[in-house]
């Protein structure tokens, strides 16, 4: 069976932090939360600094663009957090059973961690034994066996030593076996000697490695120390909208209104374009429209219509430009003073304040 689409909830407004004047998201549950419900999707830049990978390999965070940050607090989903000075000024007032409560919490998430990572090793260590077609069971009997078969072998050696030197007269003095016996002898003390000169610090018993693979253990056995990637909820939710609203571009008009349809966003540097624009998740759908966003009264050249429209549709897409309409965009405002947030959404025969429009290439 699939597992659950959502594992953990999230509450709304949850906090995008604003570092740098970029727009960051630190949370697993948010990011997901944003792409499910609010068609957000997103850039990861999370990297290494020192070794940069590509964009397959980054992770978190998030980097919103101004847009779809402005968006998201528009609706009232969420809201924007100055990040270094909310950490130093709400982890500067945190008491101290405060501080020990969340040192406790993080404690309880390492212990968690170092039991998943016991189990792991656990079931596959029991995968590997089944592959190979043994069991556990056989494993340690044969380990008794072999520790068993070395216990033999070392009283047999020690009895050989004690009726050599008990003076067993079956070698006869002065034959060439005794001398050759002699001399082999002496090699083997010899060469015992070389390897104990070479290796000063080799242990001379295999206790050693009982104690190694005891303190491996127990290494294993540690308690991991977990580094949060977000400070919330330790932050509370900000009871004032001090901090300003993303400054958006001009084409943020177009932007807001093909949310309100639906539609996904990437950027679209690539494509000469503000936004690459998608009917659905981008991981299930190619992306319909090229879109570029003007303001209502900007002029713009015919040819940069013309090789948008060649570059979209050489790439399966559509070209788009839009724009909105001021006057009507004021006059709906005014209407809608006290009424809420602000909508693209309209009803049929009401006066859009943006208008679209999609271009293609016939002759490719």
């Amino acid at each position: 069976m699939a597992p659950s689409a959502a594992q953990y909830t999230v509450e709304e407004p949850f906090p995008i932090s604003r570092v740098a004047d970029r727009y960051l998201l630190f949370s697993i549950d948010v990011i997901s939360h944003c792409r499910r419900n609010h068609n957000i999707c997103g850039l990861l830049i999370g990297t290494i600094p020192n070794l940069s990978q590509q964009n397959v390999f980054l992770g978190i965070p998030v980097e919103l663009m101004p847009e779809e940050a402005r968006v998201l607090v528009e609706r009232g989903a969420a809201y924007i957090v100055n990040d270094a000075e909310e950490h130093r000024k709400t982890f500067g007032e945190m008491s101290r059973e405060e501080r020990l409560k969340w040192l406790e919490e993080m404690d309880r998430r390492g212990e968690e961690v170092t039991r998943g990572v016991e189990e792991l090793k656990e079931r596959k260590k029991d995968k590997a034994l089944k592959e190979r077609g043994l069991r556990r069971e056989v494993l340690e009997r044969r380990e008794g066996s072999v520790a068993e078969s070395v216990a033999s072998d070392a009283t047999l050696q020690a009895d050989s030593d004690a009726s050599s030197d008990s003076g067993l007269g079956f070698i006869m003095k002065g034959s060439s076996f005794a001398d050759s016996a002699s001399i082999t002898s002496a090699s083997k003390s010899d060469g015992v000697a070389n390897e104990a000169s070479l290796f000063e610090s080799a242990p001379a018993s295999p206790a050693p490695s009982v104690v190694s693979s005891s303190t491996s253990k127990g290494l294993s056995s540690q308690k991991h120390f977990i580094t949060p990637t977000t400070s919330y909820p330790p932050l509370p939710n900000p009871r004032d909208a001090g901090v300003e609203l993303p400054v958006v571009p001009k084409s943020y008009p177009l932007f807001r209104y093909l949310h309100s349809l639906g539609y996904y966003h990437m950027p679209g540097l690539r494509f000469g374009c503000h936004y690459n624009s998608y009917p659905g998740d981008p991981l299930r759908y190619h992306s319909h429209f090229a879109a570029t966003g003007l303001g209502w009264d900007d002029e713009f050249e015919l040819l940069d219509v013309v090789g948008g429209g060649r570059l979209a549709t050489g790439t399966k897409k559509a070209y788009m430009i839009g724009g909105e309409d001021v006057d009507i965009a004021r006059r709906k405002a005014k209407g809608k003073e006290g009424a809420g947030l602000f909508s693209d959404e309209s009803n049929e025969g009401e006066e859009r304040e943006v208008r679209a429009f999609s271009i293609e290439w016939a002759a490719l």
